[in-house]
């Protein structure tokens, strides 16, 4: 019998909808618990520190860096995203299932560290286009922000094949319904 899975990567381009459903898992599991990224970005309207994102300074994430207490960072954009390894190990200690929302990169770094205990999933948009689509109508970025984003989607979706699990998100409702099952065989 295979191990069941504690840490719950989801990882997509922008605008994928990962974020959507990774709030989704939470909601059907409420047990499970978010891990919680660093960032030297400014909070968006609603982000509250410590529970969306814990924001730091780049001089506090440097130092972070320097003492080598991330899992997985990347400097996207300009601003820097990590995974802090106390926040994980602490998870995992407690036998607690892990929800991730991070980039690729981050998301490889962690099955790299944790093969036994992790599980990638890859939220696919159902074409380019439609996701180009959703990133102009979400109306959170510059035109030359949209364009980076827009570079970053191809490398992205190069390596979603890298991912234990590629859930196409075509229909909200029917790949939150996709997600819960997966989620219940891995778990179990």
């Amino acid at each position: 019998m295979e191990r069941k899975k504690q840490l719950i990567v989801l990882s997509a381009p922008s605008g994928a909808g990962k974020t959507t459903l990774a709030r989704h898992l939470l909601d059907v599991f409420p047990n499970f618990k978010f891990s919680i990224s660093a960032t030297t970005r400014l909070p968006r309207e609603n982000e509250i520190n410590g529970k969306d994102y814990y924001f730091l300074t780049e001089e506090e994430f440097l130092k972070i860096i320097s003492e080598n207490g991330f899992i997985e960072y990347e400097n996207i954009f300009g601003n820097y995203y990590g995974t802090l390894k106390s926040e994980v190990e602490k998870h995992l200690s407690n036998g607690e299932i892990v929800v991730f929302d991070i980039d690729v990169k981050g998301a490889l770094s962690i099955k790299k560290l944790y093969p036994e205990s992790s599980f990638l999933i890859f939220i696919s948009p159902p074409s380019l286009q439609v996701l180009k689509e959703r990133l102009i109508a979400r109306k959170t970025e510059t035109p030359e922000q949209l364009k980076r984003r827009f570079e970053r989607i191809e490398m992205e979706m190069a390596i979603k094949d890298q991912f234990d699990y590629i859930l196409v998100n075509d229909d909200l409702e029917k790949a939150k319904k996709e997600l819960v099952n997966l989620v219940q065989k891995i778990t179990q």
